[in-house]
């Protein structure tokens, strides 16, 4: 199935495992900020917006890095059964 067009420069599997770490660390930990910035603005709008903002651009960066992670093309490690 050749949908995607592989990238010129494989990259080693224990570098997307750290690239997938941060993805998800950076969704969940912005989308949580976000969250509790909407309910910290209750009772301080400039720090409630400021948490919105800044959870909202941190979420946004881990979603542009799952695209980053799709045009990654990774290095079968030696002795694995994969071949190209």
């Amino acid at each position: 199935m050749g949908f995607f067009k592989p990238s010129a420069e494989p990259v080693s599997n224990k570098a997307i495992a750290r690239l997938q770490s941060l993805i998800w660390i950076l969704i969940y930990g912005g989308l949580l900020t976000l969250i509790l910035g909407i309910f910290v603005q209750r009772s301080s709008d400039p720090v409630g917006w400021s948490m919105v903002v800044a959870g909202g651009i941190v979420a946004a960066v881990g979603f542009v890095l799952i695209y980053v992670r799709s045009k990654i093309n990774p290095v079968p490690q030696p002795g694995s059964s994969e071949t190209k």
